[in-house]
């Protein structure tokens, strides 16, 4: 699949998709609390993207059972929602989802702490939100996809974290993963060149152990190989000729 440059017309759908996305995002962290179990976060979630009249873009997806990846402590993505997993103080839980309005997706990640979290937890947090932000200070019209990976791998591993290999962002648009594949960490080429009209979902996966993982014997799960702690954090990020437009992050 080519990399699109979206028209003014698509920019406005993808641009209320991501609102909404944020607003979903902001009820779940509201909701988030010890003693709930994850397929409660999904209920939550599909009900909210549902009363804003539109579709979750991960429920079935490729066979995906839920609409909201909920992933505990040492898993990095894809978690699926359980009744039997019930979330503890302490915690921290990595929230990834998804809507479809009027044809279009957004796509963004939070990683919350559920009560008092340790200072490793909330260090890891931290680091994996600013290392995505290190990254878009490169996403603009005549730089390179790479000048992105680059610096988020660069920042989260001098700080002594590990970057995930095995996943990477992506495009998006009509489809929830579109070309181009976005790494985390430096390759060895520059990449194309970014243009303005680009719709991107940059998101940092980030260990406080290496950077090894492994999937569960439910096919999606993905976890830390050493049992280590993991951080995801996402947005879905609009190219223009000036600064980078996050669509899914409320103002």
């Amino acid at each position: 699949m080519p990399i699109t440059m979206k028209s003014a017309r698509e920019i406005e759908l993808m641009t209320e998709a991501g609102r909404i996305l944020a607003a979903v995002h902001e009820e779940l962290e509201k909701a988030l609390h010890p003693g709930m179990t994850t397929l409660d976060i999904d209920k939550i979630g599909e009900e909210v993207i549902r009363s804003y009249g539109c579709i979750p873009s991960f429920l079935n997806y490729n066979g995906y059972p839920a609409s909201i990846c909920v992933s505990v402590n040492d898993e990095v993505v894809h978690g699926i929602p359980s009744k039997n997993r019930i979330i503890k103080e302490g915690d921290i839980v990595s929230l990834d989802a998804g809507v479809i309005y009027k044809g279009y997706h957004s796509d963004a990640a939070r990683t919350h702490a559920v009560g008092e979290i340790s200072k490793e937890a909330a260090d890891l947090i931290r680091v994996t939100r600013e290392s995505f932000f290190e990254g878009i200070k490169f996403a603009r019209e005549g730089m390179h996809l790479f000048e992105i990976s680059a610096a988020i791998g660069r920042y989260a591993e001098e700080r002594g974290y590990g970057v995930v290999r095995e996943l990477c962002g992506h495009g998006i648009g009509t489809h929830l993963h579109e070309s181009p594949e976005i790494p985390n960490f430096a390759q060895g080429r520059r990449g194309p060149k970014l243009r303005a009209g680009m719709t991107l979902a940059i998101e940092p996966m980030i260990n406080i152990g290496t950077h090894e993982v492994d999937w569960l014997d439910d096919d999606w799960t993905v976890v830390t190989r050493d049992g280590s702690l993991s951080a995801h954090y996402e947005n879905t990020v609009l190219i223009t000729k000036d600064e980078p437009v996050l669509l899914t992050l409320l103002k």
